[in-house]
């Protein structure tokens, strides 16, 4: 049988969600495709986990169904492989044959919500909503994180040794004792690393700081 082309996802440039389908039994398929349309969502649908894992994964808020048992790789095994990838689209596992083992497996590999078929309509709606939502704002934090850090990047070293001492709640002087630098020259790099961030207060840029988990600098007499 010829292997058909995996469909098309949506990427960056185009911000609505989208609903990833994998099952095998086309029925089913058919099913939550319509379920999800009939709501407003968008949605591809795939016959098994090696057909999602050709496809570039959606650069939008997502969430994948995956059925738990499939032809070749298991759904399980998809959730293994995505997360070895580094990819992070939210899980809602269905099964017809679902168990104890099966169930606390998924969840404790980050999956949303393990449902049971037959699925109520309004039960997986719930969990997509949910999962895409969860999508949303995990993909908020990351473009946050990553604007900060192309910021600190822009930094010196001394600059980020200030920075990173600053945050730690240390007073001009005791940063300058510990740099070995006068207190207005503290100052002055202080002033250059809230442009340099773009923060508008020391409270905002403490919160950058732990962002990134920058650690204070370590003394040549600490170990």
């Amino acid at each position: 049988m010829t292997e058909r082309p995996a469909p098309s996802l949506p990427q960056a440039g185009d911000n609505e969600p989208i609903v990833l389908v994998v099952d095998d039994d086309p029925s089913v398929r058919r099913a939550l495709t319509n379920l999800f349309e009939s709501v407003g969502l968008k949605v591809a649908a795939f016959g098994s986990a090696q057909e999602i894992l050709q496809s570039k994964p959606p650069e939008v808020p997502s969430c994948l169904v995956l059925d738990i048992r499939l032809p070749g790789l298991s759904g399980l095994d998809l959730q293994a492989d995505l997360a070895k990838a580094n990819i992070h689209t939210p899980i809602i596992f269905i099964t017809g044959h679902g168990d104890i083992p099966m169930t606390v497996r998924a969840m404790k590999s980050g999956a949303v919500d393990f449902l049971t078929k037959p699925v109520r309509d309004q039960d997986m709606l719930d969990a997509v909503q949910a999962a895409i939502e969860r999508d949303r704002k995990r993909r908020e934090i990351e473009k946050t994180v990553s604007n900060v850090r192309s910021r600190f990047e822009s930094l010196t070293p001394r600059e980020r040794d200030v920075l990173s001492l600053v945050a730690s709640g240390k007073m001009n002087k005791h940063v300058a004792a510990e740099l070995g630098l006068a207190e207005i020259t503290v100052k002055i790099y202080r002033g250059q690393i809230m442009r340099k961030m773009g923060a508008k207060s020391l409270a905002e840029l403490v919160k950058m700081n732990e962002a990134l988990g920058i650690q204070p600098p370590k003394r040549d007499d600490q170990t």
